[in-house]
């Protein structure tokens, strides 16, 4: 069942389990409510899944595993390429979607559904080249043959902040791969990913490859799943603490594991940038997804002599962003996901302020229905501010000045995430120097997104291991065999 916005209809969506090609309702028939961000109020019903859910979605998972392993490629590149279609085809529709449920601006959520679609699209094309090895053995007596092969039934847990890009990340190469899968999306978004399972399904996925499982306890889903001997394979993007209790978990049944967890990017500006493009790429690094992205810039390291006027720039900028309802015309900033995570943000940037830190835009919680935070820059923020070392997840960005680039190297790598960073200088020679000394898994050099299916997603560290994407993504969801063949 569906109500309505007093703004507009969300579009027609599934709402309850697929399990094994069939949509039905929880074992015990339970619903929780998905709520709208922007003004607090229910949109839709959803199945609660139940422990036996998770059981029977494994269950359609592993029947369905044989068939589609023995799938021809080809067959399943035109499958996820249909998919890829269909997504582009349904892009405003699905955006709406993604924007009542999750509370991103229309024109973002159209831009995370082409993106996500992007996945779908790339792992189509490398369906067909999953490829092995013959070689001679070094004493000639044999041959060395490798093969790769699908690892197997897969379990994905997806956030709620890109409801539907993070469930292509995982879904492309897994199907490409000849993998099932089952994937929990998180209760705050699950209608994006129920959407998405409609439109493979009607694109040709056979029954059972893939089950959708919605559920307000990922913990007493999760369990049964993970638990159980036949499933190969845990993918996960969330938060660092959820990530190592799901690695524990993994290790009784030694599982192939991907985690994608928290971030802390540094941004980094030094004297010799071009600042226009500086401030630029920093609104788009932390106000992309109103700043709740692992992506986001969560600090911003600046050259001490361009600091000032760096930061004066980037409050103006985001002061001038017109903040409501992701579905009215102009409206650049949305809600926080919740009242939680608006708290949190709220609290971080107090601590700032009454540590001496100055507000130059934002700094307090909008009045009004939902959860929103107005755009805020501090700057003269202190080394013992929290928002230094927490992920912020909220459009607020601390400014800290440096005196050199060896401090600058030192402020970005004292933390224990390293997902991202971002580095702004015209210099090439620092650019490659200041670049190697990063730890982090990935860098935006003088540009503020470098999210693209094209390129291998991940950290390292606490922000955890594997990539996804690239022609990295698939390996995550094959073994090798190697067979010596006697000459």
């Amino acid at each position: 069942m569906t109500t309505h916005t007093d703004r507009v209809a969300l579009p027609d969506v599934p709402t309850r389990l697929l399990i094994g090609g069939e949509w039905r309702d929880a074992s015990d028939a339970k619903t929780f409510a998905v709520e709208d961000p922007a003004t607090g109020e229910p949109i839709a019903r959803v199945a609660d899944g139940t422990p036996q859910d998770a059981v029977a979605a494994l269950d359609a998972a592993c029947a369905a595993q044989q068939a589609w392993a023995a799938t021809a490629p080809r067959e399943r590149s035109e499958i996820l390429r249909r998919s890829y279609e269909a997504v582009v085809a349904q892009a405003d529709a699905l955006a709406l979607v993604m924007t009542l449920e999750m509370g991103k601006p229309r024109a973002e959520s159209r831009a995370e559904v082409l993106y996500a679609a992007d996945f779908l699209r790339w792992f189509a094309e490398e369906a067909v080249r999953i490829e092995g090895r013959v070689a001679p053995a070094p004493n000639g007596g044999s041959r060395l043959l490798t093969f790769r092969q699908p690892v197997g039934p897969c379990y994905a847990i997806t956030p709620w902040n890109f409801p539907m890009a993070m469930g292509t990340r995982k879904l492309g190469p897994a199907l490409a791969a000849g993998c099932t899968i089952v994937i929990k999306p998180a209760q705050q978004t699950p209608l994006s990913m129920l959407a998405l399972a409609r439109i493979l399904e009607q694109a040709g996925v056979p029954a059972g490859v893939v089950n959708v499982l919605t559920a307000t306890s990922s913990g007493a889903v999760s369990r049964p799943i993970i638990d159980d001997p036949r499933l190969r394979k845990l993918t996960f993007t969330g938060s660092t603490a959820v990530g190592k209790l799901l690695v524990e978990q993994s290790a009784k049944n030694l599982l192939r594991t991907s985690m994608e967890l928290g971030g802390n990017a540094p941004f980094l500006v030094f004297a010799d940038a071009d600042l226009d493009a500086a401030v630029e790429g920093a609104v788009i690094a932390k106000m992309r997804n109103i700043g709740e992205a692992c992506t986001a810039a969560n600090r911003f390291h600046v050259e001490a002599s361009v600091a000032e006027e760096f930061a004066v720039r980037l409050a103006r900028r985001l002061a001038a962003m017109k903040v409501g309802h992701g579905a009215d015309e102009g409206v650049a900033v949305g809600p926080l996901i919740d009242a939680t995570q608006r708290d949190k943000v709220a609290g971080l940037v107090d601590d700032a302020l009454g540590r001496g830190a100055r507000a130059l835009t934002g700094g307090a919680r909008v009045d009004g229905p939902g959860y929103f935070y107005a755009p805020t820059v501090l700057d003269r923020v202190p080394q013992g501010a929290e928002l230094l070392r927490e992920e912020i997840f909220g459009p607020v960005a601390p400014i800290v000045a440096f005196a050199s680039e060896d401090e600058a190297v030192a402020a970005a790598n004292d933390t224990e995430y390293g997902l991202v960073a971002y580095l702004y200088t015209q210099d090439l020679k620092r650019a490659f120097r200041v670049s190697e000394r990063l730890e982090t898994g990935m860098i935006g050099l003088n540009q503020g997104m470098v999210s693209n299916a094209a390129a291998p997603f991940g950290g390292v560290k606490q922000s955890g291991f594997g990539r996804e994407g690239g022609h990295e993504g698939i390996d995550e969801y094959v073994e090798v065999k190697y067979i010596a063949m006697a000459t």
